[in-house]
């Protein structure tokens, strides 16, 4: 049987609507032979999925999506393959902890002087003890009946520009693909595409990338089309990245991605998981 790598997806330890144990349950009913839970920030799902996928048959990566900046601009990079313990790591993650809820503090205020008051209990209840993301203002949002949708959450309020957006001080791109790599982990580039970067801004970014030693670029995510693909393969073939595919699940609420779902990674890209196994 054919594998079926899913390498992004989060669970309700950071943003995501299923726990770790149904997301590894869902992944295994369509069909994926190899998952990376991929958390915002935290591997305090890995755990829980490690078990689950025990009894499924179901190959778990230990993964992590951390959020970084670079040259003022915001980038996610995931972790394949951590060791969840490595001290550096988790020294990260807790201080990434921190600066969430900081932003999620500046996010609410900003959402009250709109009139728009209890946001940040509401979050926080929401998040439980995962991290608190800008999905879940969006929800909320949602929920209040100021926005029909996340999307409109996000066009409304909460995107670059708008007037609950909250400039946060992510960790350094160079510094956390160390600690990734340090850690005995692949560094990947999530969804390249979605940064809306030049070609000379994207071949400047991939330069760095692979300079602090990031390995992988993701070429398949659940929502590119066959052109972003192509685009995506001939960077990871210039810049000599392996090719990383994952559908970057949230929710089930959206029918357009799904766990598994996900187009075949070009034969012109050296599959990421050939650097793990």
């Amino acid at each position: 049987m054919a594998e079926v790598y899913d390498l992004h997806c989060h669970s309700t330890a950071s943003d995501g609507a299923l726990s770790p144990t149904a997301v590894v349950q869902r992944a295994h009913q369509q069909g994926v032979t190899a998952l990376a839970l991929t958390d915002h920030d935290t591997t305090d799902g890995l755990a829980e999925a490690q078990c689950c996928a025990a009894t499924t048959g179901i190959k778990l990566i230990t993964g992590i999506e951390l959020s970084t900046n670079w040259q003022n601009k915001c980038f996610h990079i995931v972790g394949l393959g951590i060791n969840p313990a490595y001290p550096s790591l988790q020294e990260a993650t807790r201080n990434l902890q921190n600066v969430r809820l900081e932003r999620a503090e500046k996010i609410a205020d900003k959402l009250a002087k709109k009139h728009i008051t209890g946001a940040f209990d509401a979050v926080k209840k929401a998040a439980g003890s995962g991290m608190i993301t800008r999905t879940h203002f969006a929800d909320f949002l949602v929920s209040q009946h100021h926005v029909d949708s996340q999307q409109e959450a996000f066009d409304r309020y909460l995107a670059k520009g708008k007037p609950a957006y909250v400039a946060t001080a992510w960790a350094d791109l160079a510094l956390a693909v160390s600690w990734i790599t340090g850690s005995g982990g692949v560094a990947v580039l999530a969804h390249p595409l979605r940064y809306q970067l030049t070609a000379s801004w994207m071949k400047r970014l991939l330069a760095a990338f692979k300079e602090a030693g990031g390995q992988g670029l993701e070429v398949i995510t659940g929502r590119t089309n066959p052109d972003e693909i192509r685009v995506a393969a001939n960077y990871a073939a210039r810049f000599q990245l392996a090719g990383s595919t994952g559908s970057d699940f949230h929710s089930p609420a959206n029918q357009w991605v799904e766990l598994g779902r996900l187009a075949p990674l070009p034969s012109t890209v050296t599959p990421v998981w050939e650097l793990f196994h």
